[in-house]
């Protein structure tokens, strides 16, 4: 066989390719359009272990640490879609608060809540383990309590306690501007008595079909706005809206641009989304032990 000689020119190479490659490397159309790709979010929120006293430092802490070793206990014995534990932290002083301040921090998942339910509520770094306050109309907290529950009780229980059962599309009056509404408002009429606690959620993606701005603005006159508005940071963001309709939220998704990417109706008891997995309970209960070993 006879030898080939193959020169090797890696920088020469390298430029070249860059050449071709590169931006700017190519022609442009001859209409002038580039293409454009949309930003995938950027940031993902991941556990960082609380900041928390040291042994020498934690004189004077013993309610709170022995406390925590109660909530760990509970974190441990705790399934999804059983009724939320709930642990007062009314008769702390205020020094074995700040040491739940610390170790609780903020998680993902936070509630704002309005009307009759007036709370603040976020979940803490441990998945499940949620501080709900609930304060009175000036703002005071009135009530400081730890849940254990993949969603607060409060959401789960009181959202739509003065919401309407049903959906009475036989008395809409649609405007002539709005187009596509009326058939949504009949589906989310015909699933609503079907839907209990064990089904799968009925979810409507309103990205993938037609629709105005006067489609989406009578469905929100039509199904009213609720109490609860929840919001889940994570890769990108999620807001999950109540509405005064019966376990009807609008479930709407945002990239780190926090531009709309998805926005869906869902008839559910409370989107999953929001929801503590028994999987992230279980870690938690893993993470609350390493935690508390400092103290042991």
């Amino acid at each position: 066989m006879k030898k080939i000689e193959i020169p090797v020119m890696i920088e020469s190479a390298s430029i070249a390719a860059a050449a071709v490659t590169g931006p700017g490397s190519q022609p442009a159309d001859s209409d002038g359009a580039e293409m454009n790709f949309m930003d995938m979010p950027s940031g993902m929120t991941t556990f960082e272990a609380p900041m928390i006293p040291e042994v020498e430092e934690a004189e004077g802490l013993e309610p709170a640490i022995a406390m925590t070793e109660g909530i760990l206990d509970a974190l441990k014995a705790f399934k999804t879609g059983e009724k939320a534990c709930v642990i007062s932290l009314d008769h702390l002083d205020e020094k074995n608060r700040d040491f739940y301040n610390q170790l609780l921090g903020d998680g993902e998942v936070s509630v704002q809540c309005s009307g009759d339910i007036n709370a603040k509520i976020q979940e803490s770094v441990l998945a499940g383990v949620w501080r709900v306050q609930y304060m009175d109309s000036h703002e005071n907290i009135v009530k400081d309590t730890i849940e254990i529950a993949d969603i607060p009780g409060i959401v789960s229980e009181l959202t739509f306690q003065n919401a309407a059962e049903k959906l009475d599309v036989t008395q809409l009056k649609i405007p002539e501007d709005v187009y596509n509404a009326a058939p949504l408002l009949t589906e989310i009429s015909d699933k609503l008595p079907e839907h209990t606690t064990d089904n799968e959620p009925h979810v409507i993606n309103l990205s993938l079909l037609p629709h105005t701005e006067e489609d989406i603005k009578y469905l929100s006159d039509s199904l009213g706005i609720g109490p609860v508005v929840i919001l889940s940071r994570g890769y990108g963001n999620c807001r999950i809206s109540s509405t005064k309709t019966k376990n009807v939220w609008w479930v709407q998704y945002y990239n780190s641009q926090d531009t709309l990417i998805l926005n869906t109706i869902e008839i559910s008891h409370v989107p999953n989304v929001a929801c503590a997995s028994q999987e992230d309970l279980d870690d938690s209960a893993e993470r609350l032990d390493e935690i508390l070993a400092i103290y042991r």
